[in-house]
């Protein structure tokens, strides 16, 4: 899961998009990049880190232009080297720039046609690069020197029959323009949308969540369809074409539970109040299975994204709903990280119980999902440390059961607690006085939306083992497993790093580590 942004503006761009790329840093902090164009030429800076770490005044300075895209990456089968920071270039044809959120099924595939019938050269184990040489070379079909929009979408609608998988992808075409487009399911979340200047001209920006864009002062437009392409050249005008034989939307439904902003809309659904809904249900579901005298005395959230599903579910019961836990802002999202002993060393480090919310009573927290185990446990000893007399727990998602293959890093499913465990197994493991999860059908339904007809299906795989884009069978998921379990991550400490300050682009940034 990655967060992107792409800006076709009338002034310098940089600015913007380093604040673009702080309001999707939930979605990625392993790394971040951006890469601007000016007069022809591309300036780059990408690195790992958070953005605030990643770029400083002189890199600003540098990135001169007023088009460019920016990336920040959470990693997934890659490594956590520089190396795979986005966005990739490639200098044929015209120089292309792309940064990608998602996951190529059939990278290790289109990898080998790549170097044996295109005759490309791939240098990282990142199928975001795979994805940008395929870009590139249907590019280079059109043997123009000035490609026009048919051509770029002509170039969208051959990638999306080569590749498979998830793709929100923004590509900058270097002197023509910038590109946006989706993956013919819909998997992925990309948006866009424009402002008009003081001098009355247009700007666009292109995003993966509509927090990027409304908080940059530019106005929503509307989500970019499965399977389309948006295009806006260098003169600024603006074209659109779905690219796509077969396209539906089946949007990734952890997304609302977990990854997106709660003020984000996604596919015209509001994530807020999609997590009231997921609340809503699952106060429900504990009224019909632990019945009115449920014993729980207070509910408390586990910070953040249960927050808004807590609180519903608080108000459905009639119980006190209480800030049991007090966060460090300065502590990543321990999903993301990498390790169970860093995810289980960081949960005491980034939350603090409040002792006087947990002496002495029946206690249920409430968390958006549980995947791995590791924090939960933690947390359940902390609020017992902090005097609970019982303590009860809540997931706001069903079991995750089954490994993602669009870019989540729920990947080895030995390392799923809930694959092959019952509820009843996974509560005595997490140390809980009684477990409760979400109904699939529940949390659908509380996704679904009647203002939005044309969204019936979702990618639940994590949930039901359905993985909608196809192509997945037994040996793929075991050869995922064996390349991103937390102990094959562990064996990717040899890397070559590149390190690329803002400059013209060339290989010059490269150097070795041992």
């Amino acid at each position: 899961m990655c967060g992107v942004v792409g800006i076709a503006g009338k002034s310098p761009v940089n600015q913007l998009l380093y604040d673009a790329l702080t309001m999707l840093q939930h979605r990625g902090q392993d790394a971040a990049g951006i890469i601007t164009c000016h007069q022809g030429r591309l300036y780059l800076r990408k690195d790992n880190g958070m953005v605030r770490d990643v770029f400083h005044t002189r890199h600003m300075r540098a990135l001169v232009g007023n088009y460019g895209i920016g990336h920040v990456r959470y990693p997934t089968a890659g490594s956590s080297s520089s190396a795979e920071a986005q966005p990739f270039y490639v200098n044929s044809p015209y120089g292309i720039s792309l940064a990608h959120n998602g996951n190529l099924t059939n990278a290790d595939e289109i990898h080998e046609e790549l170097f044996h019938t295109d005759l490309r050269h791939i240098n990282t184990d990142s199928d975001s690069e795979v994805l940008l040489n395929v870009f590139a070379h249907e590019m280079a079909k059109s043997g123009k020197v000035d490609p026009s929009e048919e051509d770029v979408f002509n170039a969208v609608s051959r990638v999306h029959e080569r590749c498979k998988g998830a793709y929100g992808v923004v590509a900058l075409i270097t002197g023509h323009g910038l590109v946006g487009f989706r993956d013919p399911n819909g998997i992925r979340p990309l948006i866009y949308g424009s402002r008009i200047t003081d001098t009355g001209e247009k700007e666009y920006i292109i995003a993966s969540e509509s927090v990027a864009i409304t908080s940059l002062g530019f106005k929503v437009e509307r989500d970019i369809e499965p399977g389309e392409a948006i295009y806006i050249d260098a003169n600024g005008n603006m074209f659109s074409k779905q690219c796509a034989s077969h396209s539906r939307y089946r949007p990734c439904i952890f997304e609302y539970v977990y990854f997106a902003r709660p003020d984000a809309t996604i596919d015209g659904i509001s994530v807020y109040k999609a997590r009231l809904k997921m609340g809503e249900k699952l106060a429900h579901h504990i009224l019909k299975d632990w019945g009115t005298d449920h014993d729980i005395d207070v509910v408390i959230p586990i910070p953040d994204t249960s927050r808004t599903s807590a609180l519903e579910l608080a108000n459905i019961l009639g119980v006190k709903f209480r800030e049991g836990f007090m966060k460090n802002r300065y502590i990543g999202r321990t999903f993301i990280m990498p390790g169970q002993q860093q995810r289980k060393k960081s949960v005491r480090q980034k939350l603090n119980p409040v002792e006087l919310e947990f002496k002495g009573k029946n206690v249920l927290l409430v968390d958006d999902s549980i995947v791995r185990g590791t924090t939960c446990e933690e947390i359940i000893q902390m609020a017992r440390d902090a005097g609970a007399k019982k303590v009860f727990f809540a997931s706001a998602a069903p079991m995750v059961k089954y490994p993602n293959v669009y870019g989540i890093d729920m990947p080895a499913k030995a390392e799923l607690i809930a694959s092959g465990h019952t509820v009843e197994e996974v509560r005595k493991i997490i140390g809980a006085d009684r477990l409760i999860f979400q109904d699939l059908e529940d949390l659908k339904e509380a996704v679904r939306t009647h203002k939005v007809p044309k969204i019936t299906e979702f990618d639940c795989a994590v949930f039901d083992g359905i993985y909608v884009a196809g192509g997945i069978d037994e040996k793929y998921l075991a050869d995922l497993e064996q390349s991103r379990s937390d102990t094959a991550k562990k064996k990717k400490d040899n890397y070559i790093d590149v390190n690329v300050d803002a400059a013209s682009v060339d290989l010059t940034g490269i150097r070795e580590d041992a």
